[in-house]
């Protein structure tokens, strides 16, 4: 079929991004294999992926709960609200109750739906939010839906924050301070006790996502708030069974009040097709399993601390400190070319742009799953010292 039509505007738009190193594309996947992915019949370690713990390639696991299930539609068949309300949504809600101890639980489609949903059910004009300058993109929609003023804090700068809540929270009805636990950019962590202590200190309330906490962190899986031991001190904590649970869908776990208010008024819980039975049924097996895999958190843990040592070692500059290990580059092409050094070499890892991140803070980001090993990783730090000094990039 032959179009027609042009679009000149979009055409130079997507020029520049081009000319920037900007520029984004689809790269299709045909298989995964534990540590491994296929991409155009080529084998690489998949240093890409939010499976931390290894779950989306665990065919023991899934066959074994595959013998449990019986066949029925795939489909949801509504939302919540009218014929998509399956049970299993019920269990899996009583067990994040069970396991936050806290008084209810909502799931939802996803960790976007989430914030995309939530922030707006609670927030309107005239109230405030205080917000990490590295929040989620999830997160920023959901505060401009909301109509509330935005306010940015300097990344992790709780001081910042606080002479933001000195100067402006009496003007506000309401004032929520909006955090992740686990940057997904930075792999650094909230300070989440002195949010705590602010939010009390201000009478504000808190919200924290920990979509790359959640199975990963604290004794139990349940997150940096598990780990910081305030989850009964954070007013709405929020965590997504899309990454280290190998699923897909999101939670809140929260007061009760504020679930059966959401439940009223959260657009994208009220309007959306509710979840296959069978996928709600696989995340409530593995929140049967998540607070035993003590092994392979710790697995991880050494993991991520091993490679990082070995990173800085060779002089790269890496941030955070967590299973995200990004390396910075600064400049977008010198990040573009390395990760395509790299690429060639059997890695799978992409170069990490803005907007996605600041302008001048271009890096490689390293994401690692509990599926790797130690001899996964061994050739890795040289690896990448290697394809930057091929470009002569500036790595300090």
């Amino acid at each position: 079929m032959t179009n027609t039509r042009t679009y000149p505007e979009l055409e130079a738009s997507l020029a520049d991004r081009e000319a920037t190193a900007t520029l984004r594309k689809l790269h299709p996947s045909e298989k995964r294999e534990g540590a491994f992915i296929w991409q155009k019949n080529k084998k690489y370690l998949n240093l890409s992926s939010n499976d931390y713990l290894g779950l989306a390639t665990d065919n023991r696991l899934q066959k074994n709960f595959m013998a449990t299930q019986k066949f029925e539609s795939l489909g949801a068949s509504g939302s919540r609200l009218l014929s998509g309300n399956h049970t299993a949504y019920t269990a899996v809600e009583e067990m994040l109750v069970a396991l936050f101890k806290r008084e209810a639980a909502l799931v939802f489609n996803s960790g976007y739906h989430a914030n995309l949903g939530i922030l707006p059910s609670l927030l309107g004009p005239g109230d405030g939010v205080f917000s990490d300058r590295m929040n989620h993109a999830s997160l920023i929609d959901g505060i401009r839906l909301s109509g509330a003023k935005l306010l940015r804090y300097n990344h992790c700068d709780t001081p910042h924050l606080e002479t933001l809540l000195q100067k402006y929270r009496s003007q506000f009805k309401q004032a929520v301070i909006v955090t992740e636990s686990i940057f997904s950019m930075d792999g650094d962590k909230a300070d989440l006790k002195t949010l705590c202590a602010l939010k009390s200190r201000y009478n504000a309330r808190l919200y924290v996502d920990e979509a790359h906490a959640f199975g990963v962190i604290g004794r139990l899986g349940l997150g940096e708030c598990e780990a910081q031991q305030c989850i009964d001190e954070v007013d709405f904590i929020v965590g997504t069974f899309g990454k280290a649970l190998a699923a897909l869908g999101a939670f809140v776990v929260t007061d009760r009040v504020v679930v059966d208010y959401l439940i009223n008024t959260m657009r994208p819980f009220i309007f959306t097709t509710a979840l296959p039975p069978l996928l709600v049924r696989w995340v409530h097996y593995l929140l049967e399993r998540i607070p035993k895999m003590h092994t392979v958190r710790e697995h991880l843990h050494t993991l991520h601390t091993r490679l990082r040592l070995a990173l800085q070692s060779q002089g790269l500059h890496t941030l955070g400190n967590s299973h995200l290990l990004p390396i910075m580059i600064h400049k977008s092409s010198q990040a573009l070319r390395a990760a395509e050094t790299l690429q060639s070499q059997g890695y799978l890892l992409y170069a990490i742009r803005p907007p996605t991140v600041p302008a001048g803070s271009a890096r490689l980001r390293l994401s690692l799953s509990a599926a790797m090993t130690p001899d996964d990783l061994s050739a890795l730090p040289q690896t990448i010292l290697s394809a930057l000094n091929r470009d002569n990039t500036q790595i300090t």
